[in-house]
């Protein structure tokens, strides 16, 4: 039997993705022709709605910041050979870190209120992960169960501390006090006004920066640093890392507790960036979207930093659309934005077998 030919490296990293992209936008399309309207004026709409002016790229890379956080959670746990699904729940307890941190902290240095809150964020994060990956690395515990599992209990959590310890004195909804005065970080259009750059005010803030600094710490960790080798070895074959002498448990372990650090890190651009107080639903299923992040960005940093861009442009040019055109509901907005997932995720190989057929043929006829 033949061996199957790998894809080239632009094919399997841009032309794949981009083929699965447009089967969603093909699909999308004719749904929105079926409901009557013209799905090109819609796509124009949509990207006009994410891109066309300062306010909408603002909410467009908010909303990507977010999935940035996520998307890395994921793919680091995939590269150790393990499916995190619980980002969601390890976002709401690194919220919660965060709000801790800073009411611990008090009316102190708002600098050192946010920087605690940052390791608070990272830390309760990291410590959620750990339960599973102990689970999974010393009894075996299956870790796709368990991270689902832990979801619903860091739901319930989160809901009994907004609605006891942590609810808002005299208040009646699921949110905590106001952070104190100062406790915010910096929005980027603030830092383009010190250097002359004239930008529109938006939620967009400095957690962007942190979320870059996040992916090209990622990328230095798993391809530059002995840490990162072994955990690739060992999400790629435990037994040959058990021969090389790596240990499978401690990689499980130390890979989702990062993953746990990143998802947790997804409070910052909401609640030190916007909300500036803990809520109840302030992850809005960002920790599962990061799942179709990682994988349309085919787990490589500069790849989910591109797909939670398109996201992000799905979720705030979405918004804009249903808008424009009151027959497009926010609910086939997030059809559209399922039909990416789908095609992104879940039947990502579906043009690899076709496109190794194709490159096959042209290679054979090469030799000849």
């Amino acid at each position: 039997m033949a061996a199957v030919r790998k894809l080239p490296f632009w094919a399997e990293n841009i032309l794949l993705p981009s083929l699965n992209l447009l089967a969603a936008f093909v699909v999308s399309g004719l749904v929105i022709w079926g409901l009557g309207e013209d799905p090109f004026l819609a796509l124009s709409l949509l990207v006009e709605g994410a891109f066309g002016y300062e306010e909408a790229i603002g909410y467009t890379f908010y909303y990507a910041t977010n999935f940035i956080f996520t998307g890395l959670a994921v793919s680091i746990a995939f590269h150790a050979g393990h499916f995190n699904i619980g980002g969601e729940g390890q976002a709401m307890i690194g919220g919660l870190g965060l709000t801790l941190a800073v009411f611990l902290m008090g009316d102190a240095s708002p600098f050192l209120s946010i920087l605690i809150g940052i390791i608070g964020a990272a830390v309760f994060g990291a410590a959620w992960a750990y339960i599973p990956a102990y689970l999974q690395a010393k009894r075996g515990s299956h870790i796709v169960i368990t991270t689902i599992m832990f979801n619903f209990i860091a739901s319930a959590l989160l809901a009994y501390m907004l609605v006891g310890p942590l609810q808002r004195p005299g208040g009646q909804m699921p949110e905590s006090a106001d952070f104190p005065d100062g406790v915010a970080l910096t929005h980027i259009h603030e830092l383009l006004s010190y250097i002359g750059i004239s930008f529109e005010e938006g939620p967009m803030n400095v957690s962007l920066l942190i979320a870059f600094a996040c992916a090209w710490g990622f990328w230095f960790l798993l391809w530059r640093t002995r840490f990162g080798y072994e955990l690739r070895v060992a999400g790629q074959s435990a037994d040959a890392a058990a021969f090389a002498g790596i240990s499978v448990p401690r990689m499980t372990i130390l890979a989702m507790m990062v993953s746990g650090a990143l998802a947790g890190m997804m409070g910052l651009n909401e609640l030190l960036g916007e909300q500036l107080r803990l809520l109840g639903n302030f992850t809005l299923g960002y920790g599962f979207v990061g799942i179709a992040v990682a994988f349309m960005g085919r787990n490589h940093p500069v790849g989910i930093v591109l797909a939670a861009v398109l996201f992000g442009a799905l979720y705030q040019g979405g918004a804009e659309l249903a808008f424009e055109m009151p027959s497009i509901t926010r609910d086939l907005i997030v059809m559209i934005q399922g039909l990416v997932i789908l095609f992104a995720g879940a039947m990502e190989h579906m043009f690899r077998t076709p496109l190794n057929r194709l490159f096959e043929r042209f290679a054979s006829q090469e030799a000849v």
